[in-house]
């Protein structure tokens, strides 16, 4: 085979295996982009009761225990919209432009309310994956996120409903969150790609720690 017929196989062998690798990166980069002034709004149900949750003209998604965000829906910054609830009208809201926002769901009762956390403050580099770190864990002053056993802490100190992320280097590694003394069940990262977005939730009482992750997404934009 010709010296530069050789070079074009090596370089389509090399595409391929990198593709599994950059997908995140590449999704992102060549996927269509909503107009300037959008948002991104998501529903989070931390309690052992599951619910039906639709922001704007997303996708219905059951969420509960075992899968605790909807994906991102995109909305209209400063406009509002509908957050349904099992299929009735909960709450009409508005979030400011160009902003990712994550609604903490709360039952009280037969009411539901939304606390809003704001999601925007974070990495932003395709090369890399992002960590999201979520304090909902009942009477925790003070969330912590780990690599187990007595590895690194990734996030300290996260006061109760609020967030934090970093990006890292997509790597294998086992986590553990807890509040003081009191660790969680120990939580495998799945296989991130660069681009990837990983939301870790702390979750049950600041006695009794649970852990749970998702990977994050965004509701596709048409236009």
């Amino acid at each position: 085979m010709p010296f530069n017929l050789r070079i074009a196989a090596l370089v389509l062998s090399l595409t391929a295996a990198g593709n599994a690798v950059a997908e995140g990166a590449f999704a992102q980069l060549y996927a269509a982009r909503p107009p300037a002034g959008s948002s991104f709004v998501r529903v989070v149900n931390s309690e052992t009761q599951p619910l039906r949750a639709q922001v704007a003209k997303g996708p219905a998604q059951e969420i509960g225990p075992a899968k605790l965000a909807t994906t991102y829906a995109i909305v209209k910054g400063n406009q509002t919209f509908d957050v349904l609830i099992d299929g009735k009208t909960a709450a009409t809201l508005k979030v400011a432009p160009d902003t990712f926002n994550t609604l903490l769901a709360r039952r009280e009762g037969d009411k539901l309310s939304f606390a809003v956390i704001d999601d925007s403050n974070g990495a932003q580099d395709a090369l890399k994956a992002e960590l999201r770190f979520y304090n909902l864990a009942a009477d925790c002053p003070a969330g912590k996120l780990g690599v187990s056993p007595s590895g690194p802490a990734l996030f300290q100190d996260i006061k109760p409903g609020g967030s934090a992320a970093r990006a890292i280097n997509p790597v294998s590694a086992t986590l553990d969150a807890g509040c003081g003394a009191a660790a969680s069940p120990t939580l495998a990262l799945p296989a991130l790609q660069p681009g990837d977005h990983y939301s870790l939730f702390l979750t049950g009482t600041a006695a009794a720690p649970i852990l749970r992750g998702q990977v994050s997404a965004t509701d596709p934009y048409s236009r």
